[in-house]
């Protein structure tokens, strides 16, 4: 790598740079930080974008880059200190719970380029998922219907329907019975 060849220029931010500026000011003072309570939180979101359901809860500490390149569908969770690192679109489904720590990740950059260029890929999280605490996604991961990731897991590859993944990289452990 030669980093003083690195050239983002191509990269779309989704915004202007005023919004983005207002947006980081907004999110270090209020946003992500230890305040409680939720319903402001989502207000925020959408006042910068974001497409968020019904009945959200976002916990202390969450931080987003980019709110306008965010779906979050009704009722799902965003537990304290998850970093949705959303340099392209995070989608995430109805009743989906996204437990402590767990960190999105949708860039990253390309190994054998000089100017190590920037590469992003969007996240697609179906309903009904469960993202244990501490877990990673890599750029470019769909989890479908159902799946589980446990506890510190990496999902550097799709996640099946109704599956549950454990280890670094997550591999299938079993499947996962639905209960009414």
């Amino acid at each position: 790598m030669e980093l003083d060849a690195y050239d983002n220029g191509e990269f779309d931010r989704g915004a202007r740079k005023v919004k983005e500026l207002i947006w980081v000011v907004v999110s270090g003072l209020f946003f992500s930080t230890w305040l409680p309570g939720s319903l402001w939180r989502v207000t925020l979101l959408r006042l910068f974008g974001a497409k968020v359901g019904v009945g959200v809860i976002i916990k202390p500490r969450v931080v987003v880059k980019f709110p306008w390149k965010l779906h979050i569908g009704d009722y799902s969770w965003v537990g304290e200190q998850v970093w949705i690192d959303n340099l392209d679109s995070v989608s995430i489904g109805s009743h989906v719970c996204i437990s402590q720590g767990v960190y999105l990740c949708t860039g990253s950059h390309e190994w054998s380029s000089l100017s190590f260029k920037l590469i992003t890929k969007p996240i697609e999280i179906a309903d009904q998922v469960w993202l244990a605490a501490f877990s990673r996604i890599s750029p470019g991961v769909v989890i479908a219907q159902g799946a589980v990731l446990s506890f510190s897991s990496i999902a550097t590859k799709s996640l099946r329907e109704w599956t549950i993944y454990s280890g670094q990289p997550a591999e299938a452990i079993k499947h996962r019975v639905k209960k009414e």
